[in-house]
């Protein structure tokens, strides 16, 4: 929840030159300005904004902080993954790394010296490094006194410390919070942001909540809490995105018209069946300005979001296409030591596929190779290039990864399990699935240690019925009691629809 620099959040620092404008969204924005005057006079102010994907909730709040780099504040941004929904503070581990600056070959030493610096700046409870160290992973030796508590008792614990930040951070002055794609949220992270929720109703912060609309907030009905829901693009709005988008190639009224009628309103489709588009004609050299309606289907004009992903990767080339699948299959973001270790490409073919993806704003840079970390624009687009690949071929390439990983000194199970099982070595995802479930449990987080070993048992499941899987079956089962007894025996469950008071939760602190 700290830091300065730091805090300025990846999307932002990837996209700050390749934004598209924001159209049609000035009421939200409006409301988002009314929020923070109020959250920034102490009355802590909530809001949840739903939309479909492409439909632009996180270009929406960059567009909201933009407003507001005249005015003092502190920002925080939070993001959650589809590929660690059962990873216990996955949003808070990321982001305290990010804050406290750490690298990839940093040691342990490096990393407890960079997260000390961090928070003793804030904190005045000695027991938060060790807390936040332990959050991380992070070994702390002799340097502090070990903090003797039970697992539950440390979770807790480690949910305060965190709140405890947000409040200091609050106090120097107003903070803006933004939580991205909850409804990948892990159960600890959410029982985290319920917490959140009602304690900022004190301090001068203003939250952000960005989710799909499958997502069943049990937020709403609080005073200081405002749902907002992200609607389509109009006629008039889409002809202006498009003519934006395009900028200095003109197009006529009718291929305008042509592709907000097919795109139906959603703003990521207008924006790449645009480019798509664009792409098209420059190949063919044809002048797209005096082309009618009915001339846009000779050029193929995608007519999915899909199909016109598809079609922006394939212009780039055979290479870049395959770097972009082999990115893909380490998910949303990947860091280019990670990539080149399973691409089998010279550093040379690798950097020039990466610059293409770059300049075609379908993948974003951070820093700079062998040090970088890209990020795909939209899961979208991530999740385009990873469909088009041939089964054969995502088992080699999660394969590879897993044989990268196993060299990692500091890996988390779960992702070795996610990776084997989809490499189809079921034999070690099994082993990887009991791993991470276990740890879990030591942590007392047993929503995701049961959701771990569940996995490992849907593995087993399609194994031989034989002594070893029995035997393993055993294992898993013991586990899984263990998770669902400890379950039982926690804190009582708070009703649909509105968060347990903190007085209820923390009731033995």
């Amino acid at each position: 929840m700290l830091g300065s620099s730091a805090l300025q959040s990846r999307f932002e620092a990837q996209h700050q030159t390749a934004l598209t404008p924001l159209v049609g969204r000035e009421e939200e924005l409006e409301l988002l300005s009314r929020r923070w005057k109020q959250a920034a006079g102490g009355e802590g102010r909530v809001v949840l904004l739903s939309g479909e994907p492409g439909i632009g909730k996180s270009r929406l709040t960059v567009a909201f902080q933009e407003q507001l780099q005249s005015e003092p504040h502190t920002r925080l941004r939070y993001f959650c993954s589809p590929h660690h929904t059962d990873t216990a503070f996955y949003p808070s581990i990321t982001q305290l790394e990010r804050a406290a600056g750490f690298e990839r070959r940093d040691t342990p030493e490096t990393k407890l010296d960079k997260l000390t610096l961090l928070l003793s700046s804030l904190s005045g409870h000695e027991n938060d490094i060790q807390l936040l160290a332990e959050l991380l992973s992070i070994p702390t030796g002799d340097r502090y006194a070990p903090i003797n508590l039970s697992p539950q008792r440390k979770k807790e614990k480690t949910s305060e410390a965190l709140l405890r930040q947000l409040k200091m951070l609050s106090h120097r002055q107003p903070v803006v919070m933004v939580y991205e794609d909850v409804h990948w949220i892990d159960p600890s992270s959410r029982e985290l942001l319920d917490l959140t929720v009602e304690r900022v109703a004190r301090l001068p912060v203003l939250l952000l909540i960005t989710f799909r609309a499958e997502f069943q907030p049990p937020w709403v009905g609080q005073a200081h809490v405002t749902s907002v829901s992200l609607s389509r693009l109009g006629q008039r709005e889409g002809c202006a995105f498009v003519r934006l988008v395009a900028g200095n190639r003109a197009l006529s009224g009718n291929i305008v018209e042509d592709i907000v009628e097919r795109t139906d309103g959603v703003p990521l489709f207008v924006e790449e069946l645009t480019k798509a588009l664009l792409e098209a004609a420059s190949q063919d050299e044809g002048p797209i300005g005096a082309m009618s309606k009915t001339s846009t289907a000779s050029i193929a004009v995608p007519s999915t979001l899909y199909a016109s992903l598809m079609a922006r990767i394939d212009r780039l080339g055979a290479d870049t296409k395959e770097i972009a699948q082999i990115g893909s299959v380490l998910g949303r973001e990947f860091s280019y030591e990670a990539l080149a270790s399973i691409a089998q490409k010279t550093d040379h073919d690798l950097q020039a596929s990466l610059t293409r993806l770059g300049d075609a704003a379908l993948v974003f840079c951070r820093g700079s190779p062998p040090q970088a970390s890209y990020r795909y624009k939209h899961a979208l687009v991530r999740d385009a290039a990873y469909s088009s690949l041939l089964r054969s071929q995502r088992l080699q390439l999660h394969r590879r990864v897993v044989g990268a990983l196993e060299k990692t000194v500091v890996v988390e199970p779960s992702l070795l399990a996610q990776h084997c099982t989809e490499a189809g070595l079921r034999e070690k995802a099994v082993e990887y699935w009991l791993k991470a479930g276990q740890k879990a449990l030591t942590r007392s987080t047993m929503a995701e240690a049961a959701a771990l070993l569940r996995k490992g048992l849907a593995v087993l499941s399609d194994m031989p019925n034989d002594e070893h899987r029995q035997r393993d079956e055993l294992e898993f089962q013991i586990a899984l009691g263990q998770a669902h007894s400890k379950r039982s025996k926690g804190p009582p469950r708070r009703r649909r629809g509105r968060p347990m008071p903190a007085h209820e939760r923390f009731a033995n602190s």
